[in-house]
């Protein structure tokens, strides 16, 4: 017998205003910030919830995600491990989907280095969303 599909989040592809509207304020003040690089850097960028948690796509590929925890966000950044140069070891995961940066105050927030990794995803997403 076919296991059932559990049905849709009722928060998928829903804006993600609230999601950051719900955040304490230290976490609010950095994934504001990653926002607005994102929105900078990659303004072809569509943003919804899916998974309860931040997504952004271009044409359909993810490019990144936000998540807030209890006391740290994580930039999740889309593509190969080895396409985001990181030569502060600042990047965590070895994954074949991503790495992702970890933060627990807006003054550890590398922009340059944020703006130059949504830059990479964001490619690699225009490339994947192409094929």
């Amino acid at each position: 017998m076919p296991v059932p599909k559990p049905a849709p989040r009722a928060d998928f592809g829903q804006p993600i205003d609230d999601y950051f509207a719900k955040q304490p304020p230290n976490l609010r003040a950095i994934l504001e910030q990653i926002r607005s690089i994102i929105d900078e850097v990659a303004p072809d960028a569509t943003s919804s919830i899916k998974w309860g948690q931040p997504f952004y796509a271009i044409g359909g590929a993810m490019t990144c995600a936000v998540t807030a925890h209890k006391a740290h966000v994580n930039l999740v950044l889309s593509g190969p491990t080895d396409a985001f140069a990181d030569p502060d070891h600042r990047l965590i995961g070895e994954g074949k989907s991503g790495r992702h940066l970890k933060l627990t105050q807006i003054e550890d927030l590398p922009v340059d280095q944020v703006r130059g990794w949504v830059q990479t995803a964001a490619e690699l997403a225009r490339k994947a969303a192409k094929n």
